[in-house]
């Protein structure tokens, strides 16, 4: 079964220190409580590029949902709109990137 995902892809931030505190402290208990219908949230912090060059950005944050309506109820809901002002706030380093991608999983 096909599922949906919300992306949001951070650009590395000008204030490090305090962009990770907001995140932690702000954001994720915000997505946690306010994005209603997700399945599951997965915070990456990134290290580099596979060079280990570094990397455009910091932080991608996948958020799951059954389906992609419920995924676009989400967005459309206050507390998705809220959630999605915030992500653009914290962002120091420029706004991040907002991508939906549809999720088919291979399981070995």
């Amino acid at each position: 079964m096909k599922t949906a995902k919300l992306i949001v892809m951070y650009p590395t931030p000008t204030d490090l220190k305090t962009f990770e505190r907001r995140y932690a402290d702000e954001h994720v208990p915000m997505a946690v409580e306010k994005l209603a219908g997700k399945t599951r949230f997965v915070a990456s912090l990134i290290l580099s590029n596979a060079d280990k060059s570094a990397a455009q950005f910091h932080r991608i944050a996948e958020v799951y949902f059954p389906s992609l309506a419920e995924l676009e109820a989400c967005l459309n809901s206050p507390g998705g709109q809220e959630t999605a002002q915030h992500a653009v706030e914290i962002s120091s380093g420029g706004e991040p990137l907002f991508l939906i991608s549809e999720v088919e999983t291979f399981d070995f």
